[in-house]
């Protein structure tokens, strides 16, 4: 380590001092963006528009390639989830993916609201090409007499669509062309780690970055997710760029709808994270949690955000204030390089750190630290860097510990280490593709990222209280029988899951309410958000023969119900119990969750496994695929 330490040290110094001064332009540049945040840039609250007297037709456009294991959940769930009736979901399906097609078809069956839009053309193509066909399809159908929609929503096949975005997007309709819901990841454990980086990244972007970007005027992107347009901009659009919405040649349309309707004209609007800092309005995803699935995605927004939309729109020629586009243009984009250089300054601190072992270990002298000093300069560049390398700490962990808290947030440096080696990898992986594609002259096709649907039970069980507790009220729990069945029959084992389910427990109830000896699970009467419930009169108690049964002391009026109805998605059948009785299972449902769940069997299924399917509620808490980083 010494000879090797005299030979090299003064090309390493050099080294050094080159990676030093990029370090201090790009860290003053975020904490350039930092200082405009704290000034208020993004921060100020604007006040929410009153509602509208109508709800605006909806139309969310769901492009599919190979998700026969995940769409039909997502659409169960979130039909049910969203407290909003004028929309309609279009699922995209290519004329060669049948299992997909399968489970669309199976999900429009039982769905009124979801409709199956084929294209024409084997898959994959691009995104933006399926998006494009599914527009078409929309628009054969309002030919067909169908409502006309008057805003378009993007989102993907393992999105949870917050229950009040569309409303949000109804009240916002008038102030701006595009609206861009933010997107979070969801909690998750500390062990998933590559998980942890989109909860990081995104909690920061979502929070600050977007926020200052669309206050200070410059081109918002979208998130390729809870992205919506007032369908006047898009046949604008469509017009100006020769009937291509979405550029079916761009691995990130949504970046580059942003910066063409930007173009145009159009005015466009990042939503602020409204409500409580654990549960905002916001599309929750549940990302990838394995290396290579991490860098695959990764790489497709690094080459469509940086290379493609470098190569077709340079530095922002002919855009309004082009200095200022120019800027984030920079900021986009510098994590092409910026990842390597992180990597050769965490791997040049090591050698540095085993070189000062040796020295010390044998007496002699630290040629590298000697060389070091040797820069005048360099020093007080690299306590500067320092200083800049705790800002970006403290930010991130700030950010990541208002949504997941504290606990998680402290884990954020590792974190930043590790995303810093996945966005490496990931650059490396886009500049092959992108090369690759120059020089043969074959187009990118839509890179395949494997997806899970998750299961909000499951998360709730091993994330912190906070978080857990906002994802209840964020989405509404499924409705599962308390029992194996009506009369006490089985459940068909085909309806069984491959696991045991760990969620009963027992209380007595009032006796006079001919009601079962024990209280329904917890589950159950946390079917319904707990505010809606409360302001209702109500306390869900049970799903029979497809209805949802509520507890209620008195039946409600007839508007509520149809309320309530929308909100399950099923219809619903009043029990009236004693006030006493409704009092008990309120107060037993709002308990806190026990931080351990105990295994027991329920009656008549002595195997311990209880029914997920027959129910249209039961999509929304189904397990985690066993694949998705083996948490179950």
């Amino acid at each position: 380590m010494r000879w090797l330490d005299s030979r090299t040290s003064a090309e390493l110094a050099w080294l050094v001092a080159c990676l030093a001064l990029y370090i201090l332009a790009s860290g003053l540049d975020d904490l350039a963006l930092d200082i405009l945040w704290l000034a208020g840039f993004g921060r100020r609250r604007t006040a929410m528009p009153p509602n509208p007297a109508r709800e605006k037709r909806i139309a969310i456009l769901v492009p599919l390639w190979r998700e026969a294991d995940v769409i039909g959940r997502m659409l169960k769930h979130n039909v049910s989830a969203i407290r909003y009736s004028n929309y309609e979901i279009l699922a995209g399906v290519y004329a060669n993916d049948d299992e997909t097609r399968q489970a669309v078809e199976e999900a429009a069956a039982r769905l009124p609201r979801v409709s199956l839009a084929e294209v024409p053309h084997d898959g994959p193509t691009s995104k933006g090409d399926c998006l494009n066909w599914l527009y078409q399809r929309l628009i054969e159908r309002e030919c067909a007499g169908t409502p006309r929609a008057e805003i378009v929503m993007i989102h993907d096949a393992e999105d949870l669509i917050h229950p009040e975005s569309l409303e949000c997007l109804n009240r916002w309709s008038e102030a701006a062309d595009m609206i861009q819901i933010p997107v979070l990841a969801l909690p998750t454990r500390l062990s998933q780690i590559t998980h942890g980086v989109y909860c990081d990244d995104f909690a920061e972007s979502q929070a600050k970055d977007l926020r200052v970007r669309s206050a200070l005027g410059a081109f918002l992107p979208g998130c390729g997710v809870g992205t919506a347009f007032r369908r006047s901009e898009l046949e604008r659009l469509a017009g100006a760029e020769s009937n291509r919405i979405f550029d079916p040649l761009s691995l990130t349309e949504d970046y580059d709808n942003g910066l063409r309707l930007f173009r145009l004209g159009c005015r466009q609007l990042f939503l602020p994270l409204e409500g409580p800092a654990a549960n905002p309005v916001a599309t929750r995803e549940y990302f990838p949690c394995g290396f290579g699935a991490a860098v695959r995605q990764r790489a497709r927004w690094i080459t469509g955000n940086c290379l493609q939309a470098w190569q077709q729109h340079g530095w922002g020629g002919g855009l309004r204030r082009r200095w200022l586009q120019a800027w984030f243009f920079w900021r986009d984009r510098k994590g092409l390089w910026g990842s390597w250089a992180g990597i050769a300054c965490n791997i040049l601190f090591l050698w540095a750190v085993c070189g000062r072992a040796a020295s010390a270990a044998t007496a002699g002298a630290w040629a590298f630290g000697d060389a070091v000093a040797d820069i005048p300069w360099l020093k007080p560049v690299l306590a500067a860097n320092l200083v800049l390398c705790g800002d970006r700490i403290l930010m991130r962990a700030w950010f990541s510990g208002r949504l997941y808290g504290w606990k998680f947030a402290l884990f954020a440096p590792l974190r930043m280490i590790w995303g810093n080696v996945i966005n490496a990898a990931a650059s490396a992986r886009a500049l092959w593709q992108f090369t690759h594609s120059w020089w043969t002259g074959r187009p990118l096709r839509w890179l395949k990222t494997e997806h899970c649907y998750p299961s909000l039970e499951t998360l709730r069980a091993y994330t912190p209280a906070r978080a857990g507790t906002a994802a209840a009220e964020c989405f509404p729990d499924c409705a599962i029988p308390a029992s194996a069945g009506p009369g006490g029959a089985e459940w068909p084992a085909a309806r069984r899951p491959s696991r045991p389910v760990l969620w009963r427990e027992t209380a007595p109830l009032h006796p006079a309410d001919g009601l079962a000896a024990t209280y329904p699970a917890k589950r159950i009467l946390r079917a319904l958000p707990a505010k809606l419930s409360d302001e209702l009169g109500v306390v869900a108690t049970g799903f029979w023969d497809g209805r949802l049964e509520v507890a209620a002391t008195q039946v409600p009026e007839r508007r509520k119900l149809e309320l309530l109805e929308r909100c399950a998605g099923v219809k619903l059948r009043v029990r009236r119990v004693s006030a006493e009785t409704y009092v008990a299972l309120k107060q037993y449902r709002d308990q806190p969750a026990k931080p351990h769940w105990r295994r027991l069997h329920q009656p008549g299924d002595p195997t311990g496994q209880f029914p997920l399917e027959g129910s249209r509620l039961a999509p929304a808490k189904l397990r985690i695929l066993a694949n998705a980083g083996g948490s179950g």
